[in-house]
């Protein structure tokens, strides 16, 4: 019995005794595979926040390394879009909607007169340019945006026709200067919208019109009115006592930027000879 009790204890329980000691102290540690690592407040709070059916998968997942965080699978979600590990196959991504990246190709020098009027047809609006009178800017570039047509749906005649006031200042400058220039932009159109096609990218056509803006005849009026009603039939409903009146423009020089490699400039004939043609 003496011998017992004086027998000292073995070293198998001393390396034990020992670790107890070293952790004791560590109540901010987790345990996983025998390796202990901190846990910030933030990590700490998320844990007790939440369910053990959430947190314990975390913990027990074998990544391959004893070094595993244990943090929740709400904090994994954040790292989402990182790329994944090496050997893990990646997600393929959704694909693009039909039509997203197959661009038109630039068609004839032929085709390009009945592009031009197909934009003219087919604008409701331009941006018309035109040279100021007003004493503030004299002599300089000012421009605005108005509804415009060619004629009614079923009679292109390429020539711009518009519906305006006298208390316009475009229209005060075209009565000192007829002179302007009219853009009518395919932004709006079906390929644009679609392709999602800036409206300053080439592929995106435009065609300029320049000459001279003037009020329409007496004899042009009755068609005037059918052109723009026809399109816009809002404007049968503006206030009368604004004054308002037709003008059209006399189009001198046509220029058409259709795609890559400049602007083409496109004879007065063969825009009018031309059948509208969608761009």
């Amino acid at each position: 019995m003496s011998g017992r009790r004086g027998r000292q204890p073995g070293p198998r329980l001393c390396w034990l005794l020992c670790c107890s000691a070293l952790l004791s102290p560590a109540t901010g540690y987790v345990i996983v595979s025998s390796v202990s690592w901190a846990v910030t407040n933030e990590v700490d709070e998320e844990l007790d926040s939440a369910s053990t059916e959430e947190a314990l998968p975390a913990l027990l997942e074998d990544s391959g390394s004893i070094w595993q965080r244990s943090f929740p699978a709400s904090a994994h979600e954040e790292e989402s879009h990182l790329p994944p590990p090496e050997g893990t196959a990646r997600a393929r991504p959704p694909p693009a909607p039909p039509g997203m990246f197959s661009y038109r190709r630039e068609g004839s020098a032929r085709l390009r007169p009945g592009t031009a009027r197909f934009l003219a047809h087919a604008s409701a609006w331009g941006c018309l340019a035109t040279v100021s009178a007003h004493e503030k800017i004299p002599g300089l570039p000012f421009g605005n945006c108005l509804l415009v047509s060619d004629g009614p749906f079923n009679n292109s005649t390429g020539v711009p026709f518009f519906y305006v006031t006298p208390k316009d200042l475009l229209v005060a400058d075209l009565m000192k200067n007829p002179t302007a220039s009219l853009l009518l932009p395919e932004s709006e159109g079906e390929f644009c919208r679609k392709n999602i096609v800036d409206p300053e990218d080439p592929r995106c056509a435009r065609l300029t019109l320049t000459g001279q803006v003037v009020a329409v005849s007496p004899e042009e009026v009755e068609f005037a009115k059918q052109a723009m009603f026809s399109r816009h039939p809002v404007m049968r409903k503006w206030p009368r006592q604004y004054e308002w009146f037709f003008m059209k423009m006399k189009i001198e020089h046509i220029w058409l930027q259709k795609w890559y490699g400049g602007v083409a400039d496109i004879s007065r004939e063969e825009y009018f000879k031309a059948v509208p043609r969608k761009a």
